[in-house]
């Protein structure tokens, strides 16, 4: 396996951690490009890694976007759904080096992760989206969505203070990332628990409904229980009692199941 970092810009401190691959040297493989919770302010990358490497032991080329945190840029967003889109470039552009199957570059969000994914989904055909990153459509459109527990919008219950979302945002009907779905958001896939005490279970649903009033190709699917950011929900991932939860742990197998069905 290699293990390579690649830096998103000079006026950023964000950057892609890739683990390739190399076992197989005519081979090309799908790629997944994780992008972890943090509530804007940091990112686990230990749980980012171990989501990553869950991918790559799937056979995917695997990475995760450390992307910009609140108080480096002000405000935030966009920031970090401009770092995805370079990010989704870049893959492409190494695509031959790093042995990826350029056409099947897909994107993982988790909490507000899963925010910045969903926005990524429903701008990455937009000029405006593409101006800013320096990209086009056809460098950055990605194959499938996966979203995890996901912030979508503040009307739905995340964030619950107007300092914290001051510092996302000036505009917050721009980050409601289910009032901007169209008809090219790539096929989405959305799991949650149904009893989140952090990220109520609106945010999934709205988007998810939103995705099929567009004709989304959209896949849901609610456990009914489990704490937030449960990542792999496994032992690997276990960050306090009741979060090894092999009912919901499943959804990882789901997950592979479905992109393989998109195939």
């Amino acid at each position: 396996m290699q293990i390579i970092t690649q830096s998103l810009g000079a006026d950023t401190q964000a950057y892609l951690r890739g683990y390739l691959r190399q076992d197989a040297p005519q081979a090309t493989y799908p790629a997944m490009i994780i992008v972890p919770g943090g509530s804007y302010t940091h990112i686990p990358e230990q749980q980012a890694e171990d989501l990553a490497m869950a991918w790559f032991a799937r056979g995917y080329q695997a990475f995760f976007l450390r992307y910009s945190f609140a108080g480096e840029k002000k405000p935030l967003l966009p920031a970090p759904v401009v770092e995805l889109a370079r990010s989704v470039a870049n893959l492409r552009e190494h695509a031959a080096d790093w042995q990826i199957d350029a056409a099947h570059i897909n994107v993982a969000g988790f909490s507000v992760g899963g925010h910045i994914v969903a926005l990524f989904n429903d701008l990455w055909a937009t000029d405006h989206l593409n101006q800013l990153a320096g990209t086009t459509p056809t460098q950055i459109h990605p194959h499938a969505i996966l979203l995890g527990y996901p912030v979508i919008t503040p009307q739905a219950g995340f964030p619950n203070d107007a300092a914290t979302l001051a510092q996302w945002t000036d505009d917050p009907a721009q980050i409601a990332a289910d009032q901007r779905v169209t008809a090219q958001n790539a096929p989405t896939f959305a799991w949650v628990t149904a009893n989140d005490p952090l990220v109520p279970v609106q945010n999934t649903l709205a988007y998810v409904q939103a995705s099929l009033a567009h004709g989304v190709d959209t896949e849901l699917h609610i456990f009914h229980n489990g704490p937030h950011g449960l990542a792999l929900a496994n032992q690997v991932t276990a960050w306090k009692p009741g979060s090894n939860l092999p009912h919901v742990a499943h959804w990882i197998d789901l997950a592979t199941e479905w992109l393989a069905d998109l195939n």
